[in-house]
């Protein structure tokens, strides 16, 4: 059940190790500043652990600022279930256009935002879930979107799918083959030289998107590498909020 509490453990280096049940805390902007829309974050880790800070919660003002509610989700591990990070996510933004009365949320603008790891499980909900849990924008940093081994982040696919997946099993979750016209318009962003996820993963992603007439928008930054997050130690930290700010302004 996903509550606002906050996560049972979280290391030094935070991590989320382990989660005692699934939970999520919510960030309302100030009531003069409330455009409706909100946003549900799923940090990264690879599917075993999450990069709950700089990935989730430091976002929190930016996403306030603009008037957008926003929310952080940590999520279940799959150690050997795939249903229940997924689970997770899709009850997140149920949950918040179920409460969109109560938040002062427009129900048709609940958006989902996903780092690496999360990023698949980010496009997961985008392309899977049914219409009560299909977010209606989708942001994507540096995100892992296939399970295709020759270019998917290994441990995120192993993690969630298990080493010896089959084929048909890792084609239903790499998500660049799952996008349909229903699927939502989509911001992604990362680093030409990331070797954590390769580049092609949004790339491709993108490719599918647009052949599906689904707007879309795609920034690459030429250094950077993985992770980078909310992190203002990052080059190119300030293009982002401007290139992310002016996405969200579009629509």
């Amino acid at each position: 059940m996903l509550g606002t509490a906050l996560p049972s453990a979280v290391s030094a280096e935070n991590r989320v190790i382990e989660i005692s049940s699934p939970n999520m805390r919510v960030y309302l902007p100030d009531t003069a500043k409330a455009t409706g829309r909100a946003v549900v974050a799923l940090p990264g880790g690879g599917y075993s652990h999450l990069a709950l800070n700089h990935e989730g919660h430091d976002w929190a003002p930016f996403f306030n600022e603009r008037g957008i509610a926003y929310a952080v989700v940590a999520y279940t591990m799959p150690k050997g279930d795939r249903s229940l990070p997924i689970g997770d996510a899709c009850n997140a933004v149920k949950l918040l256009r179920d409460s969109a009365g109560v938040w002062n949320l427009d129900p048709a603008q609940i958006g989902i935002m996903g780092s690496s790891a999360g990023g698949h499980l980010a496009s997961t909900v985008a392309t899977h879930a049914p219409a009560e849990s299909r977010p209606d924008f989708q942001i994507l940093f540096y995100p892992v979107i296939t399970m295709d081994k020759a270019y998917t982040h290994r441990g995120s696919h192993d993690n969630l799918l298990g080493k010896d997946a089959d084929e048909t099993l890792e084609t239903e979750y790499s998500n660049e083959k799952q996008v349909t016209a229903e699927t939502p318009r989509a911001f992604l962003i990362l680093s030409s030289d990331d070797r954590a996820v390769p580049p092609a993963n949004s790339v491709n992603y993108y490719t599918a998107l647009l052949a599906n007439g689904i707007p879309a928008a795609l920034h690459i930054y030429p250094t950077g590498g993985h992770g980078w997050g909310f992190h203002n130690s990052f080059s190119y930290h300030d293009q982002v909020l401007d290139e992310l700010s002016a996405w969200l302004k579009s629509f």
